[in-house]
């Protein structure tokens, strides 16, 4: 029992984890591409919420926007 353990523990650590490790040591030599991964979550969220934003004042403007109080069940 404890070899399955340590085949699954050794699975995690030197196998799975590859990624991660080579961006922890990648942050001690420039932290900007280290966090890459973070800005480029960034950018398609504040991306995506300017879309949103777009879409919700097309709506609003061309009166399809549901402004009745009772159009909602939980108001």
């Amino acid at each position: 029992m404890k070899e399955l353990f340590e085949a699954i523990a050794w699975l995690f650590e030197e196998f799975m984890f590859v990624g991660h490790n080579f961006l922890r040591e990648l942050e001690l030599t420039n932290w900007w591409l280290a966090n890459s991964v973070n800005w480029i979550f960034a950018v398609v969220i504040f991306s995506l919420l300017v879309y949103w934003t777009i879409q919700l004042k097309i709506f609003n403007d061309n009166g399809e926007e549901n402004k009745d109080p009772s159009a909602h069940s939980f108001l």
